[in-house]
């Protein structure tokens, strides 16, 4: 309860005996509706239960929720319908003592749910075996078949008990629910045969006609269509969107067979199901003399098959009547009026009788064989308050129980609130209340009261009706307060009054009743002869309800209204025999529509279930209580001398706690247990100082927490680094221990393979050379050859790899060429096989070659526009194919000439401007000669055999290499180019030769020498290899 102090403003106080304004029923609905409208359905006043319903569907019943609610103080959490039904279960085990817990409230209020919950609670909270589930589930699928047999749809509620019900559940001394009973109360059986507009019959023939299998219908010869019995329509609704017959239909069947009904017992059951709505169908008519006959052969068929009943015995059973004389019996013929209640009075007999066994064999199936002693819990979902436009005899049972109820619940409240007080020793004031005796003394006291004056007129000889009864109350009871009719009342009063209506005031308002029907209710008679058609049934549950040992007495069986008021004190006995809890349900609006709030309904509910009356019996003297431990436990951070831990006593305790906070002497009592508090106020003064306070302590208690946490922590941080760090450590040193091991052992095998590596392959060498070829294998990859020129760099490989790397070597450089040669281009190939004539012919011949190497070869030297027009025109039949510039040195003197050297298909031109100074055919081309220093002469010998003939031509050429390769392929003359040394002759006309010496020397020059040779010097061999290095990496870095 004090845990939502704080929130109240906004959701209202959660136990109305804290409200201040306790005698406002303003406040006391202000407070309900606050609740309401934030989805807090439950409100406490004391022990009793406030619910609301919401009509929608909330998420509070979960299991979670059921085992938050398990084993907890009753004010320790926020009201709920499981904390009363925890309470009152741990209240009986550690009392040993029987309880009950009453449901009340009107149609539609959610009595029904309410008592569902508390079941399903007690079947998930009590221990669980084989056996005591069977019982559990026993309990729980009771309700849907009670459902459908005993509920219908009214006005006010789509799923309205029309019985009530008291339901005892017993337990075994460690909490297991081992059986049950059920007793019912007042079944409106007139429903069977008449319904209001808007309202249905019982559900279970709703279920049948829609539900039902084909075969089923066929074999009880039903339609699947409501319209087509006279005793489904009246109501004119036999469809509800709210409803779901067919689902509810599957529940009841499994229902039945959970309970142990027999295939035969479900059997005869829907057989007598379907023979009333059969016995509704038929009809009667007037024959020539007035009676009544029959004139349904089919309808009276299917009754006949269905109950086990001769259709001549039942036949005379619905249209005549047996009269007994002294010696005789005579059967009086009805009219068609009596026949038509015959009827009804006997559909209504098997019902309620088929009601009363099926509630017995539930019963049977709930019993508990162990004869030990056990504790009870009763549930009693009873019928609340009912006030309707026009109210009948069944609306005066129903508000006389209501009555008889608050009675008993004013005795037991104000008997609880006198035994605490005496316990606590705490002197008990007089509570004033209003006392509704002089209302059932109204309706219950012999030869005066109401039910006396209705049996009565029941009863007497002659023409008995509804008004002689209103009369004779006028008669009788014409002085009482709480009693008006028309003729009794005054002037303004009679307005609102029918000559046919008495009004009572009972202790929840006026009630205006209409005694149209009392008698005829109130008699509900089966004439005898239709008992003894009943009793030639073969249908088993039939036989039951009418047996054959049932007493035939003269005397009239006692009334309706007498029943009841016998079974209202047999169950008042029974309560108060146990400790009584009660859960009181509102219904917040009519249209049952969530989150509505009509103040002037709910106001009147409040008035009739005596809500008021309730919570100033509560208040009469003291608004809180709790024991010295529990107020302590709470309160004690507000005292310095209480907080943190109190040693003497709890009474000690509290004493010194509320010295501290200036209670005053008239706001408390102490007891015995327990400390009283007068004034709500002066709770919610110490529970606002106990939440500023809260939060203080909180914030110590956080920091307090978090360093013992926090050095927790760190201590087992610490303990885990060190384990940490001490195996890490084991293991580092064993893994070095396992490297040094692995390592000499290798170290040995190597030494011994390196002893060994000479010898054939052996265990002791086999890892060594196995190692030395992957090792230059190794190496090898990462130092072979970048290009073919670089062949001679390949790596020098051990012994044992001699033949591999001789085989390896060829490969790469195969592989190398084919790369190479796969990426060059037709003119680089032609420019190649050039080069490749020009090495065969030179190459370690002529010093200056190596210099020609990196130089390409072109096509031609001389363009065609540099040739002369008249020299082109002259061999233009030649096709030329190469041309270059040269020097010619004269055959005399050797004085230098520039001139063009053309090479055509046929003939070699040495040419000077315009002219051909000489023509050489290829034919007649001796050989040409060069010498193997690094000059750029060359001597063309031709053949000289005429005096007149020009002899050999002595040139020098720039591109002396690319000339002469040029001249050995166009004219055919490889064979003919000589590399010489030292000295050349040369023919300067036949008969006459010249000389051209060639040496080395400092510096190059052309010179007549004395002895008249021409003197060719070039520099020394040793400075052209000096050059070559860089050359060839000229080279390489071309051709890669």
């Amino acid at each position: 309860m004090e845990a939502s102090l704080t929130a109240r403003d906004r959701v209202g106080i959660q136990d109305f005996v804290l409200l201040d304004a306790y005698t406002s029923e303003s406040a006391f609905l202000d407070n309900l509706r606050k609740r309401f409208h934030e989805n807090l359905i439950y409100t406490y006043i004391g022990t009793l239960l406030v619910s609301v319903n919401p009509y929608k569907e909330l998420d509070i019943y979960s299991k979670k929720q059921m085992d938050t609610y398990m084993g907890v103080n009753f004010f320790e959490l926020p009201p709920h319908i499981y904390a009363l039904a925890d309470n009152v279960f741990r209240s009986m085990q550690s009392e040993f003592n029987n309880h009950f817990i009453l449901i009340s409230g009107e149609s539609g209020a959610g009595k029904t749910e309410a008592s569902k919950k508390i079941l399903q609670f007690y079947a998930v909270s009590c221990p669980s075996t084989k056996l005591l589930n069977n019982v559990r589930d026993r309990l729980l699928l009771s309700n849907p078949v009670l459902e459908a047999f005993g509920n219908a749809k009214t006005l006010k509620n789509d799923n309205s008990s029309r019985f009530g019900k008291y339901m005892d559940i017993q337990f075994d001394h460690q909490g297991g629910a081992v059986g049950g009973h059920i007793l019912s109360y007042l079944l409106e059986k007139s429903r069977v045969v008449h319904q209001n507009h808007g309202e249905r019959n019982f559900h279970i023939f709703y279920q049948l006609v829609e539900g039902g299998e084909e075969d089923l219908l066929r074999w009880l010869g039903l339609q699947r269509n409501c319209q087509h019995y006279r005793y489904l329509v009246q109501g004119d609704c036999a469809k509800v969107s709210s409803i779901n017959d067919k689902s509810d239909w599957k529940t009841v069947q499994k229902a039945l067979s959970v309970i142990e009904f027999g295939d035969s017992d479900i059997e005869h059951l829907f057989g007598i199901i379907a023979s009333v709505l059969h016995l509704g169908n038929i009809k009667f008519e007037a024959d020539v003399r007035g009676y009544a006959s029959l004139n349904n052969n089919q309808e009276m068929h299917w009754v006949s098959k269905l109950l086990g009943i001769p259709t001549q015995v039942l036949q005379q059973g619905l249209t005549h009547r047996k009269i007994e004389a002294k010696t005789e019996e005579v059967f009086s013929p009805f009219s068609v009026d009596h026949a038509v209640y015959a009827r009804d009075a006997l559909a209504k007999a098997i019902y309620g009788r088929t009601f009363n066994w099926l509630v017995n064999k539930i019963n049977e199936s709930l019993v508990n064989k162990d004869s030990s002693r056990k504790t009870v819990i009763g549930l009693l979902d009873i019928y609340g308050f009912e006030v309707f436009n026009v109210n009948s005899f069944e609306q005066f049972c129903i508000n006389y129980c209501n009555e008889k109820l608050q009675q008993l619940f004013i005795q037991l409240t104000l008997k609880s609130e006198q035994e605490e007080y005496e316990m606590e020793g705490i002197e008990w004031e007089p509570v004033p209340f209003f006392n509704n005796k002089i209302i059932c003394d109204l309706v219950e006291e012999k030869h005066r009261g109401i039910i006396s004056l209705l049996d009565e007129e029941c009863l007497r000889p002659g023409e008995a009706t509804d008004l002689t009864f209103l009369e004779k109350m006028e008669e009788k009871i014409s002085g009482h307060p709480h009693f008006v009719t028309h003729k009794l009342a005054d002037q303004k009063t009679r307005k609102t009054l029918e000559r046919g209506d008495f009004r009572l005031l009972h202790y929840a308002g006026e009630v205006t009743y209409c005694v149209v029907g009392f008698l005829d209710k109130n008699n509900d008679l089966l004439y005898k002869n239709g008992k003894e058609v009943m009793r030639q049934s073969k249908n088993a549950i039939i036989k039951h309800c009418f047996p054959s040992t049932e007493p035939d007495s003269k005397r009239r069986p006692e009334t309706v209204v007498t029943q009841f008021k016998s079974s209202l004190v047999s169950l008042t006995e029974i309560l108060m025999s146990k400790e009584p809890w009660y859960v009181r349900c509102i219904k917040p609006n009519e249209a049952k529509q969530p989150g509505r709030f009509d103040d002037v309904l709910v106001r009147h509910q409040m008035k009739y279930l005596g809500l008021m009356e309730h919570l100033r019996v509560r208040r009469a003297g003291f608004a809180y209580r709790r024991k010295y431990e529990l107020f302590l436990q709470r309160y004690k951070p507000l005292c310095p001398e209480t907080w943190p831990n109190w040693k003497g006593t709890a009474a000690e305790g509290v004493q010194c706690l509320i010295k501290h906070l200036g209670y005053k002497p008239n706001e408390y009592k102490m007891g015995r247990t327990k400390i009283f508090i007068r004034h709500p106020r002066t709770l919610f003064a110490t529970e606002d100082a106990f939440q500023v306070c809260k939060h203080k302590l909180a914030t110590s208690i956080q920091a307090k927490y978090k360093g013992y946490r926090a050095k927790g922590d760190y201590l087992k941080q610490r303990e885990a680094a060190t384990k940490i760090e001490t195996c890490w450590r084991g293991l580092l040193a064993r893994k070095e221990r396992e490297k040094r091991a692995w390592a000499v052992k290798v170290i040995q095998k190597f030494i011994k393979g390196f002893m060994t590596r000479n010898q054939p392959v052996c265990v002791d060498n086999s890892e060594y050379l196995a190692y030395v070829r992957q090792n230059y294998l190794t190496r090898l990859r990462d130092n072979l050859p970048k290009t073919v020129v670089e062949k001679d760099s390949w790596l020098t490989p051990p012994p044992i790899m001699q033949e591999v790397s001789q085989l390896l070597k060829k490969l790469y450089i195969r592989h190398m060429v084919r790369k190479y040669v796969r990426g060059i281009t037709p003119q680089r190939k032609a420019q190649l096989l050039l080069k490749a004539q020009t090495s065969a012919m030179f190459k370690g011949k002529k010093e200056n070659y190596p210099f020609s190497v990196c130089r390409p070869f072109m096509d031609t030297r001389i363009g065609a526009g540099d040739i002369s027009i008249k020299v082109l025109q002259m061999i233009r039949h030649e096709h030329i194919k190469y041309s270059v510039p040269v020097v010619k040195y004269d055959r005399n003197g050797f004085r230098p000439r520039l001139r063009q050297l053309i090479f055509t298909q046929e003939a070699a031109y040495l040419v000077e401007d315009a002219k051909i100074k000489q023509r050489i055919d290829y034919i007649s081309l001796k050989g040409v000669s060069v010498s193997n220093l690094s000059d750029n002469f060359l001597i063309l010998h031709v053949t000289c055999d005429d005096i007149k003939q020009k002899g050999d031509l002595v040139l020098q050429c720039d591109y002396l290499f690319e000339a002469l390769t040029k001249l050995s392929l166009i004219g055919n003359q490889q064979n003919s180019i000589k590399v010489v040394q030292g000295s050349v002759r040369f023919d300067i006309q036949p008969g006459r030769e010249g000389i051209v010496d060639f040496k080395s020397g400092q510096e190059s020059m052309v010179y007549r020498a004395k002895n008249g040779h021409l003197m060719v010097v070039r520099i020394y061999k040793n400075q052209v290899q000096m050059m070559l290095p860089v050359i060839w990496d000229d080279v390489a870095a071309k051709y890669e």
